[in-house]
């Protein structure tokens, strides 16, 4: 049972949508960026330990890319570089030899994964990951996703690009990407009852865990949903 208003989400989504506008630079209200704002979902905790309870953590897949310009690299094998090449959007890829060439470099390894949003990784591959890397991806949590040469590439980097992860770590605040300012109105509001419908599925007492929720574009006042 969800405890928020769709309504008065929607009217916060508007607002939000509105500050970030040229209506809302006409009014006074907003000023226009040279760049699409991310739309944040931005959770508060309560009631909870992290030191004692189970930190929890989550994907979900939603229905509208929320970070389209999000930067993904595939760690690929030979047929994966071939089909990276070709994509009409082409994806930044790295080979075996090049991943021996970071020498499990902690340094090396740690640029790599703020170089990028996130990884793809040929199925082949995947188990050689840590023994190539060492573990600096895991703790960037951006371990690689395995893609099968079965598996539209495409459709796999479109898939990575609309799930969003909730990871409970030792702080009670999260967020998460839920779209952004150029979306439809509805697109926003169908990302973001959806993912607060996923967190609350996570949460061990649900909404009693919930202390606030916000939205907020990147440059934007936050708009409290809860």
């Amino acid at each position: 049972m969800s405890k928020l208003q769709a309504s008065s989400v929607r009217s916060s989504i508007k607002t939000l949508l509105n500050q970030s506008s040229l209506d809302g630079q006409k009014a006074g209200e907003g000023k226009k960026r040279n760049f699409v704002e991310t739309i944040e979902l931005q959770i508060g905790l309560k009631n909870y330990d992290p030191q004692r309870d189970k930190r929890f953590s989550g994907t979900v897949k939603l229905p509208h890319v929320p970070r389209p310009r999000m930067q993904l690299c595939i760690l690929a094998d030979a047929a994966d570089v071939d089909r990276a090449k070709q994509l009409d959007e082409e994806l930044p890829f790295m080979t075996v030899e090049d991943l021996k060439k970071l020498n499990k470099n902690k340094k090396l390894v740690k640029k790599l994964a703020q170089k990028y949003d996130a990884f793809l990784a040929s199925e082949a591959l995947i188990k050689q990951i840590p023994r190539l890397l060492g573990p600096g991806l895991s703790k960037a949590g951006k371990f690689p996703t395995p893609v099968s040469h079965g598996e539209d590439l495409a459709r796999k980097v479109n898939e990575v690009r609309s799930t969003i992860k909730f990871q409970l770590k030792k702080v009670l605040c999260l967020g998460v990407a839920v779209g952004h300012v150029d979306m439809e109105e509805d697109q926003i509001m169908q990302n973001t009852m959806l993912s607060i419908n996923f967190l609350i599925s996570l949460l061990k007492k649900q909404w009693q865990n919930v202390g606030s929720l916000h939205i907020k574009s990147t440059m934007g006042k936050p708009q409290r949903l809860f």
